[in-house]
């Protein structure tokens, strides 16, 4: 499991990034690369980080499912992620 610590900066990340997205939108049609790098690191949608929504696990992460690996194999064995079945051959 992933620190609180962690789970809370990538929050706050995503909240900075929300916050910006129209005004670098702006600055970049207006190629204004001066603007732009005088807005925070953290409005660069680049330095946000899939993070499994279960562990807050940020390797191994499985898009489709918004889980890690680890987090999805059990949620899959208990059965409670829908059309998702163990194959066997």
């Amino acid at each position: 499991m992933a620190k609180k610590s962690w789970t809370e900066r990538d929050k706050r990340k995503q909240k900075t990034v929300s916050k910006y997205a129209k005004l670098r939108e702006q600055l970049k049609a207006e190629k204004d690369y001066v603007g732009l790098s005088m807005l925070p690191r953290d409005a660069s949608p680049t330095r946000l980080v899939n993070r499994c929504s279960a562990t807050g696990r940020r390797r191994a992460f499985m898009r489709r499912f918004s889980l890690s690996r680890i987090a999805f194999r059990e949620y899959a064995s208990q059965g409670l992620i829908p059309g998702v079945t163990k194959s066997s051959w």
